[in-house]
């Protein structure tokens, strides 16, 4: 049997989620067989103290793996930040590695599935990315464990090799170069990675947001890789709520999970799914996640979802003006 990948998890406050996160990846069969190497960012500011120490005390607790590492910063590096430097530091030392961050449930099979692909693709080097999440694709019958490509990738659980890693990637002044040279590199990014793509990158080259994943996936697309989701998926982001530090409000994806606990995987069993497919590329469009909130306004659960999520915004936004 291939050695398995690590495990890299990243935490920040949320201890509830935190909880969740490893109880389900502790019922995966490969837990017992594979590094944990934890992640642990250190408070953004003085409110967040106690949280983190909460969630430190609990990450010292955890058991269930062959081995467990925790890296605990003292300084709050950020998402991005602690995502490029820790998978790094990682990936140069193993090889391959597997990446959740602690908002995501996984599936019993998830570890067996990414282990397996990253073994099958290991020679491929098209394939940047393996993906555990994946969005409902609407008419796929008989699901199985098929699988299908994209040049977007998912940040919800994802695993990758060193080959096809580089934190020189990120570099923010190489990728305006990119833009600068290329003046219909943009829309071509939002035609084939999603209508949020170069809006979502352009942000992080502004400073608006501080996405890694969004410049991670720009690198692979310039250079025509593509990455594989499962059709079921293996991951369930429950991390979509006011006090998420990156994904706040409601989530409009939709999802089937794999409730089949196989944990035999053939990849030659692929859909035909183009990159300009709408049944993926909708999740990323503003209509359609307008076009979802609108249909919640038909429920009474959905109007408090709504209402929350406006009351959040609004509540953000005045926060700017303090």
């Amino acid at each position: 049997m291939e050695k398995l990948a690590p495990i890299c998890l990243f935490t920040y406050n949320r201890l509830e989620e935190t909880i969740q996160t490893v109880t389900a990846l502790k019922a995966n069969s490969l837990a017992k067989e594979s590094d944990l190497i934890i992640f642990s960012d250190g408070p953004k500011k003085d409110s967040d103290v106690v949280q983190v120490k909460e969630l430190r005390d609990y990450l010292k607790t955890i058991n269930g793996f062959k081995l467990i590492k925790i890296n605990e910063s003292t300084t709050n590096k950020g998402l991005a930040h602690s995502i490029i430097k820790g998978v790094t530091k990682v990936i140069d030392k193993y090889g391959k590695i597997i990446v959740l961050e602690d908002d995501l449930i996984t599936t019993p099979n998830f570890l067996s599935f990414m282990n397996q692909a990253l073994n099958f693709y290991d020679n491929n080097k098209r394939i940047y990315a393996v993906n555990g999440y994946s969005p409902l694709i609407e008419g796929v019958i008989e699901k199985g464990d098929k699988i299908y490509f994209h040049v977007r990738s998912s940040s919800w659980g994802w695993a990758t090799w060193d080959d096809r890693w580089d934190d020189n990637v990120f570099d923010k002044s190489r990728i305006r170069e990119v833009i600068n040279e290329n003046d219909s590199v943009l829309k071509k990014f939002d035609n084939e990675a999603g209508k949020d793509a170069s809006r979502m990158l352009l942000g992080a080259l502004t400073g608006r947001n501080n996405s890694w994943y969004i410049r991670w996936v720009f690198h692979n697309f310039i250079h025509d890789k593509i990455s594989v989701y499962p059709i079921l998926s293996k991951v369930l982001n429950v991390g979509f709520n006011p006090e998420a530090t990156h994904c706040t409000g409601i989530s409009a994806y939709k999802a089937e999970m794999d409730l089949s606990n196989n944990k035999d995987f053939e990849f030659d069993k692929i859909i035909d799914l183009k990159n300009k497919d709408y049944r993926f590329l909708k999740y990323f469009s503003r209509k359609y996640k307008f076009i979802f909130r609108i249909k919640l306004l038909a429920s009474l659960n959905g109007r408090k979802m709504v209402f929350n999520e406006l009351r959040t915004k609004l509540n953000s936004s005045m926060n700017i003006f303090k």
